[in-house]
């Protein structure tokens, strides 16, 4: 398989002077800080420190080196997700699929200061909007594979809230077996070469009594499962600017179903297409069953389109049946406390057997 070299060159976000790794860190990682441009080994992995992050100098898959790139560009595109109207949105959709996390009782099961690994952080928009609170308590570890953790590490020092960011694949992370209070993994797996691989990596991160949260694409029918990787694959020579600019036609359609506010009533369920009858909305039978354009009338067009860009840019996109995601559960000595299945996606919260 050829090989992508991972980018350790921090993004213009790792030159804020606020973030400075904490000093529980260095400790848990079991080694001493290092000074800025020195690399380290860990655990057979070389990090060079950049801007304050332990950058992994491993090299990742074609496939893995292209997720990298378009995420490190989405998420250094801060104005087309920061707004009141964007956070808000994402911050009830967590608590619809998650639970309000600060509020839930078992959260207190693992301590005054649990640990909280981020695996695929992005810019840490989900964990502040999901966790809240418990992040001034909390040790998290936000880790990402691509230039993002800069914009994650830029966004915990306004918020005055203190984080470790490492920027490393998450399927072969530098970490003990058994070290982990949480794993939150918010739409991250399905990103990586391999879905499973990626999850059963993490879970044996997890100490006894654990939880893993995280979310995953759900297979759709057979007409949005075409046209979703025939357009991934037309924006693969792309760079992620141009796919940025391919993708927002289609943004623009989605946005003008949206505002004809027309309704079709399909009279019969269509089995062959996976398609159920019943009345929908335009703008919404184009997006479960066509194609994905991700329409609401209070975003901008370009907040829109991150979300667009998010799911197309990506090469590694896979999409699972909650079949799948119970059965790497059962092997990887995880009990499903919760469990939401979407037309969109599967959410689970799964703690870890102590037996």
């Amino acid at each position: 398989m050829m090989t992508y070299p991972m980018s350790s060159r921090p993004s213009a976000a790792s030159n804020n002077p606020l973030f400075k790794a904490p000093l529980w860190l260095a400790e848990y990682l079991g080694i001493a800080t290092p000074p800025e441009g020195e690399r380290v080994k860990l655990r057979d992995q070389s990090f060079v420190m950049r801007g304050g992050i332990l950058r992994s100098e491993d090299a990742t898959s074609n496939a893995q080196g292209q997720t990298e790139k378009a995420f490190g560009f989405k998420w250094n595109q801060r104005h087309t997700f920061e707004s009141e109207t964007s956070l808000t949105r994402m911050r009830e959709w967590l608590w619809e699929r998650y639970g309000k996390v600060e509020k839930e009782p078992w959260i207190r099961e693992h301590g005054d200061h649990p640990l909280i690994l981020d695996a695929g952080c992005g810019a840490g928009m989900s964990a502040i909007e999901l966790f809240g609170g418990t992040l001034e308590r909390s040790r998290y570890l936000g880790v990402d594979i691509s230039t993002a953790v800069d914009v994650a590490a830029a966004r915990f020092a306004e918020r005055g809230l203190s984080g470790g960011f490492v920027q490393a694949s998450v399927t072969r992370l530098p970490f003990a077996q058994k070290s982990l209070d949480l794993i939150f993994s918010e739409g991250v797996l399905h990103h990586t070469d391999s879905t499973e691989g990626a999850f059963s990596s993490l879970a044996g991160l997890l100490k006894p009594g654990g939880r893993f949260l995280f979310y995953v694409y759900r297979k759709k029918g057979p007409l949005r499962e075409f046209s979703d990787d025939y357009i991934r694959d037309r924006l693969q020579a792309l760079s992620p600017e141009d796919a940025w600019k391919v993708v927002m036609p289609l943004t623009k359609l989605g946005k003008m179903l949206g505002e004809l506010q027309v309704e079709i009533d399909v009279p019969e369920a269509i089995d062959l297409l996976e398609i159920p009858a019943g009345r929908i909305d335009l703008q919404r039978f184009f997006y479960w069953h066509v194609f994905k354009a991700f329409y609401r009338s209070d975003m901008t067009i370009d907040e829109m389109n991150h979300i667009n860009f998010d799911w197309y840019a990506p090469r590694n996109a896979r999409r699972h049946t909650i079949e799948e995601v119970r059965g790497w559960c059962v092997k990887g000595g995880l009990t499903i406390e919760r469990e939401k299945v979407e037309e969109a996606g599967i959410t689970i919260i799964a703690r870890k057997r102590t037996d």
